[in-house]
């Protein structure tokens, strides 16, 4: 890869797209071993410039310039500050609810305009995808002016209190006596945590954008609680975050994850380290046992293990060293960039481990036995594990960021087909502030070919997941005419539509499918999607369903979870075996499309 070319599939632009889908989907993903999505080097330079100066520069500088502290360069003076740690935990809630940080730009498939965000959320009109029916006053799968001037005000919120300068705390000065600069307002975080859940009520697209899983929480314990109770409760929920990210590892999903992780990032040397994640290239692209280890012992053991170490640990070198281990673990993660390109949230969890373990150290008063009540420690823990054990348990009730599993691999996940040309009505969606990627590269200068070659890459990449081969083997099973059909990444797709997706397949399910039907009207058969739910904690398979746009679920099964990991990403023995538990068959769907397409049309 170059700085400004990428490494583009080695392939005949006009005679790869006649190959059946599957010889595409090796040709691409071992592709991708070698070289990941390919981009060129000058794109991870934009993400790193953003990195670096508007989140890093500018958000130290406003912190620390408006919190009375020591200049933004004078990181020895700064760095312990409770305010300022207040301050970037909203400079980064800011940026998540503007569209500026997760799910940024060209790797998640926002190539122009590079920001969703913003862009989609204060514009009536466009989608909206409430998170539970039976919430009075959320009807409707369209955003109109109070969603808009809710959205609005939680950013003037966010920003207010973010720029105004501290008050003094009591509690804070009993704690820390020789403290000047104080903490944010209390009163002015009120308001934002009001918006957080009424737009919560309303809209799981921005909460989960906002991440409220993890920043309305800090955001309650900055309001709410006297200092030393804020401190160990704000350690009790990174620590949550991290166990449960580690928690969710187990399993079998998540070794497929690193290979593919590790070969999009440009930060590794060597084409040898890339292909030495990988059982034997070229004939076998299942996880080596080099993989595993950086799975399992690299991820796994470091996100429960470590965690709990520095939560109860009074010994400052094995604190250190924890602090240490987990500062690493996230710049890695950085370096790889994923495809949601968390990269903002992961340096920002550096921070935070260093703040809270050194700078308040367990045998310095912050430990959890010294929160002010037991009974407090108990109801805080309860609260910030309940959605992680519940969402292990009941994957289809929670989104994976509430879980806390967010890079287990065990994902719901989705793969959209369209018949010739359908694909172009998505379109026709009213108040959308973009267009089809496709149509984006188009319009960037990619040729036809090159540009549909470049949108199968994503294909390629969920086959190399435990549920694309899964979802490509429900395709086979189920599309015969799948070879002449346009493939898509239901992620790619729907950030085109909502303006953001972290992976969470909860955010392109019937809900979204029945808002764009409404609004675009497909025709049976022309957009079907096959679609799977994350592997519950205790079960040993995943439960998907065909879903035709224009008539609704035509077909629900299972596979096991032990035959997609074994398999090739393409599928070389055929597709996997499939237990269906109900089948629409094609003469009873006819006589009711036009109740079902009506239904599927109308108010979510």
């Amino acid at each position: 890869m170059g700085f400004k070319t990428g490494n583009f599939p080695p392939v005949d632009p006009e005679t790869f797209l006649d190959q059946p889908l599957f010889e595409r989907t090796k040709t691409l993903a071992l592709h991708w071993v070698q070289y990941g999505f390919g981009s060129p080097k000058m794109i991870h330079t934009v993400y790193v410039v953003k990195l670096l100066v508007l989140y890093v520069g500018v958000g130290t500088a406003l912190a620390t310039l408006t919190s009375g502290t020591a200049p933004f360069w004078d990181v020895a003076a700064w760095w312990n500050e409770p305010i300022v740690y207040q301050k970037l935990v909203l400079w980064t809630v800011l940026l998540e609810a503007v569209g500026l940080a997760g799910s940024w730009g060209p790797l998640a498939g926002k190539f122009t305009p590079m920001t969703g965000g913003i862009l989609f959320w204060a514009r009536p009109g466009s989608i909206r995808l409430r998170p539970w029916k039976r919430v009075p006053f959320t009807g409707g799968d369209t955003r109109g002016v109070i969603d808009v001037i809710l959205y609005l005000a939680f950013l003037a919120t966010a920003l207010t209190a973010l720029v105004l300068p501290g008050v003094h705390s009591g509690t804070l000065a009993a704690a820390l006596p020789g403290n000047t600069t104080g903490l944010v307002d209390p009163r002015l975080l009120y308001a934002p945590i009001v918006l957080y859940v009424l737009i919560g009520l309303r809209d799981k697209t921005l909460f989960l954008a906002f991440r409220g899983e993890q920043y309305l929480p800090a955001l309650v314990f900055f309001a709410f609680l006297p200092f030393v109770d804020m401190i160990v409760a704000a350690k009790l929920l990174i620590v949550c975050v991290w166990v449960g990210a580690g928690v969710s590892k187990f399993g079998r999903h998540f070794s497929n994850v690193v290979p593919p992780m590790v070969s999009n990032s440009p930060c590794v040397p060597g084409k040898w380290i890339r292909r030495a994640h990988y059982r034997d290239f070229p004939r076998d692209l299942r996880p080596s046992r080099l993989a595993t280890f950086m799975a399992h012992v690299g991820g796994t053991t470091v996100e429960v293990v470590t965690p709990l170490i520095l939560l109860f640990s009074t010994d400052h070198r094995l604190t250190a060293a924890a602090v240490v281990l987990m500062v690493v673990f996230h710049l890695f993660i950085t370096s790889t960039f994923p495809l949601a390109v968390p990269l903002e949230w992961n340096i920002l969890f550096g921070y935070l481990a260093v703040f809270l373990f050194l700078g308040f150290p367990n045998d310095g008063g912050y430990g959890v036995t010294d929160m002010s009540s037991v009974w407090l420690t108990l109801l805080i823990t309860a609260g910030l594990v309940f959605f992680p054990v519940l969402g292990n348990l009941r994957p289809d009730l929670v989104s994976f960021l509430p879980s806390m599993r967010q890079y287990a691999g065990n994902w719901a996940s989705a793969l959209w087909t369209f018949a010739p040309g359908a694909e172009a009505k998505l379109n026709t969606v009213a108040h959308r502030p973009t267009v089809n990627q496709i149509d984006q590269l188009r319009a960037m200068g990619y040729s036809p070919e090159a540009a549909e070659i470049t949108m199968q890459q994503p294909v390629a990449w969920r086959s190399m997941h435990s549920q694309g081969r899964g979802l490509l083997s429900v395709l086979a099973n189920t599309l015969p005419d799948l070879d002449s059909r346009t493939i898509r990444e239901a992620e790619f797709g729907c950030n085109s539509l909502i303006g953001f997706n972290f992976g969470d397949g909860h955010l392109h399910d019937e809900d979204l499918i029945r808002a764009v039907q409404r609004r675009v009207g497909f025709a049976p058969g022309e957009w079907i999607i096959v679609w799977v739910e994350s592997q519950a904690i205790h079960s040993a398979v995943q439960h998907y369903k065909v879903i035709d746009a224009a008539l609704g679920v035509v077909e629900r099964g299972y596979w096991k979870v032990t035959d997609a990991v074994n398999e090739q990403p393409w599928l070389p023995n055929g597709p996997i075996p499939l237990t269906v538990t109900f089948r629409r068959e094609q003469r009873e769907a006819d006589p009711a499309a036009g109740h079902d397409g009506a239904a599927l049309g109308s108010s979510a």
